[in-house]
């Protein structure tokens, strides 16, 4: 972290920001801009520059998310675990327990 004194101390997860995306275009766009180290990047969260963590997150997953069908819930999260960058066309196919997911 800059600053114009000495410190002990750098970012971590334990502050980070999240960005609510209603479509893919938006998720796309937040992570082209500032997505800076491809290994932090996994389930949504990918750090900038400055080493600050983002969670990009479609609005969709907390509907998904907050369903009581535990089969549904597992399949999001499955599919969800293997991704960097949310992709909500394979989170809804595999919501909806469609082959592709």
């Amino acid at each position: 972290m800059d600053s114009a004194r000495v410190h002990n101390f750098t970012f971590n997860e334990a502050i980070s920001f999240m960005v609510h995306c209603e479509m893919q275009e938006e998720i796309d766009y937040y992570w082209g801009k500032l997505s800076a180290d491809p290994k932090a990047e996994q389930c949504g969260w990918l750090k900038d520059k400055y080493g600050l963590s983002w969670q990009i997150v479609p609005t969709v997953m907390e509907e998904m998310l907050r369903d009581r069908d535990k089969k549904r819930l597992a399949r999001v999260t499955e599919a969800f675990l293997k991704m960097k960058k949310f992709d909500i066309e394979v989170l809804k196919k595999a919501y909806k327990g469609e082959s592709g997911a």
